[in-house]
């Protein structure tokens, strides 16, 4: 019988991983593009948490300098009915729910002035899937909103969204987003992503569209000249295989279309959701950061990658600055998916404060539009 010595098999485990973890570093540092196996070593090491955060700092260094960008935006959210059934969202509401809303046009219209009092270029348009909600309600939308304040840069519509239009019309997702830009549409967020890994989507929002579904959708819009952000919702009971699947996914379609003009890195918040009940542990800030430094190293085909304040609050999204993250995100005004979710860290951050504290983090502020257009 063969005696296995636990410690000794341990210590050479431990040797060879790190030996593995220096060579995923040095590739970083060189500006070498990881592969699937570099990932899974950065994703399940568990010691040199902080050794990953300063590769990810000294590459955004090289890639941004001391630059820290920022969206002076107004966040929308038209309507909270929502006929899905995600467990990480505490936002939707049926029809008979007293808390349900759907904005016309005119409350619309007057959240944009409202946005205006501050100098917004951006205004975001997303909301639940209504299914009382026609086709025109959304092509109308955009068209009223371009009529009366036509240089607003409008960022709306999920691929979700594009998908229940599809649906709605008829028609293919081509001339629903050719509808959409001819009234007025300029770039769409890239949610609805969550993880695109498909057996783990089916278990947390099986009521949504597929992963091929949404990459089918992203592409053709980035194919249209429809610029997005890409995202990802972590930290929930997603295993290291999943976010693998989904990074790669997202860089795969970044080097085919390079529509995406940021990576989004959205932290679960768990708390009035259903899904909390299967998660083992909350995430702490440690491991938020960590994350954010890999998504640095291995996406190494995006420029931009932005933290969001609301979801891990302002001290951590500064100290955020110095573990990859180039982007502060907006002013936002309001955000009510998060808070929905139990999240507590407030919606509106005014200009003057997004440039103290990325000034905080030892950083330079730049304003940015919706492109990434420095503008002052």
């Amino acid at each position: 019988m063969i005696n296995i010595n636990n410690k000794l098999v341990n210590k050479i485990y431990k040797i060879y991983t790190s030996e593995n973890l220096d060579k995923v570093l040095d590739k970083a540092i060189s500006s070498k593009r990881l592969d699937k196996d570099d990932l899974s070593t950065l994703l399940e090491d568990k010691i040199r948490a902080n050794e990953i955060i300063n590769t990810a700092d000294i590459v955004n260094t090289t890639l941004n300098s001391d630059k820290v960008s920022y969206v002076v935006n107004r966040n929308i959210n038209f309507t909270n009915i929502c006929h899905l059934n995600c467990r990480f969202c505490g936002y939707k509401r049926s029809a008979k729910s007293k808390d349900s809303f759907v904005l016309d046009y005119d409350e619309i219209l007057k959240k944009i002035e409202e946005g205006y009092l501050i100098g917004i270029n951006e205004v975001c348009i997303t909301g639940g899937i209504n299914s009382k909600l026609d086709a025109d309600y959304y092509f109308d939308m955009i068209k009223i909103i371009k009529r009366n304040f036509p240089a607003l840069h409008i960022h709306a519509f999920s691929p979700q969204e594009i998908f229940e239009l599809a649906n709605k019309t008829g028609f293919s997702y081509e001339k629903v987003i050719a509808i959409l830009i001819d009234n007025g549409l300029n770039s769409m967020p890239g949610t609805a992503a969550e993880i695109l890994a498909p057996a783990l989507r089916k278990k947390i929002c099986s009521d949504k569209i597929n992963s091929k579904q949404w990459t089918k959708i992203i592409t053709t819009a980035h194919k249209a000249g429809v610029k997005t952000s890409a995202t990802i919702l972590f930290g929930h009971i997603e295993t290291n295989p999943d976010i693998a699947y989904h990074l790669d996914l997202i860089r795969n379609i970044q080097d085919e279309t390079g529509g995406f003009t940021e990576f989004i890195s959205l932290p679960f918040i768990p708390f009035k959701t259903s899904l909390r009940t299967s998660v083992k542990s909350n995430l702490k800030a440690d491991d938020i950061f960590k994350f954010y430094a890999i998504f640095r190293l291995y996406l190494h085909n995006f420029k931009n990658i932005q933290v969001s304040w609301p979801k891990i609050g302002i001290d951590a999204a500064v100290r955020s600055l110095g573990c990859g993250i180039n982007d502060f995100g907006g002013t936002l005004m309001e955000e009510n998916i998060t808070k929905s979710a139990g999240g507590n860290y407030g919606e509106y951050l005014s200009e003057k404060d997004i440039i103290s504290l990325i000034r905080s983090a030892g950083k330079i502020p730049i304003r940015r539009d919706t492109l990434y257009n420095y503008l002052f």
